[in-house]
């Protein structure tokens, strides 16, 4: 088993950033959620209520982070800058304390966005001074903490579960899908479709690096949008298909396991990196 792909989003819902090697931190790869566009009132927007979104591509410059749209001139923002003003911004129920990257960014955004029921739209990043813990009944004993992500530092995915998925699809007649549709930061190949789900841990075979798998992840409506085109491409799939899959004895569509970092802070990770995965005594 091994890492086929790591994948990046360093603004929440925006175009994500294929990578070849990626460092590991206790929020989740370099970057990772990061950032994350809100309404007036602090609260995250997502694909859910702007599929067009997935259309903002993002890069990471040394020095800059730069997001990109066919109708507009770049937009960049300093990666050092840390004197902003402050603001509340809400993931789900969580309050995060946040940095508004100002005026030009909030117009750039709106511009090629429009605006969300009537609000604009703003860029925040996460306050890395401060924690937002991830939900500790998960937890097995470690602690953990993420930035804007749903609610947990990695999402792990299988090329086989991926697989099995399309190939469902395709016996109802319609499109196999990419990974992208599900936005995940490690996928991994070589383990049969769903395995993930029975692990409680999966680490570098190496050693220095351990994830803990603790929570299916329960996939939304994001899952139907295009991530080329920004469009919900047919309505209610591929949810309707890993609900009538059945995965797991859980009500839902699921697809990927939300994971935490149990060793390897600071330490590399990279395509072919061979994996194994454990289920604890």
């Amino acid at each position: 088993m091994k890492i086929v792909e790591l994948n990046v989003y360093p603004v929440k819902s925006l175009g994500g950033i294929r990578l070849e090697k990626a460092s590991v931190g206790v929020r989740g790869l370099a970057y990772d959620r990061r950032w994350m566009v809100v309404d007036q009132v602090g609260r995250f927007v997502t694909q859910r209520q702007l599929p067009a979104m997935a259309r903002v591509s993002v890069r990471l410059d040394s020095d800059r982070l730069v997001l990109e749209h066919p109708e507009a001139e770049p937009l960049a923002i300093a990666l050092a800058r840390r004197d902003q003003a402050r603001l509340t911004a809400y993931v789900w129920d969580d309050a995060c304390q946040a940095l508004d990257e100002g005026e030009v960014a909030a117009e750039w955004l709106t511009r090629v966005l429009g605006d969300l029921r009537g609000s604009r739209l703003r860029l925040v990043r996460f306050d890395d001074t401060r924690q937002r813990p991830v939900e500790a009944r998960y937890l097995k004993g470690e602690k953990a903490h993420t930035a804007f992500a749903d609610g947990y530092p990695f999402l792990i995915a299988s090329q086989a579960s991926l697989d099995a998925l399309n190939q469902r699809l395709i016996d109802k007649r319609l499109a196999a899908l990419p990974m992208n549709r599900f936005r995940p930061n490690i996928v991994i190949e070589g383990a049969p479709a769903f395995a993930e789900d029975g692990w409680d841990e999966l680490a570098l075979q190496a050693g220095g690096c351990r994830f803990g798998l603790r929570k299916p992840c329960q996939r939304c409506k994001i899952t139907t949008v295009d991530q080329v085109r920004g469009v919900v491409a047919v309505p209610g799939e591929p949810l309707q298909t890993l609900i009538e899959m059945k995965t797991l004895p859980l009500p839902g569509a699921y697809f990927g396991q939300n994971a935490t970092l149990l060793e390897g802070e600071g330490r590399s990770i990279a395509v072919g990196d061979p994996l194994c995965g454990s289920v604890s005594d």
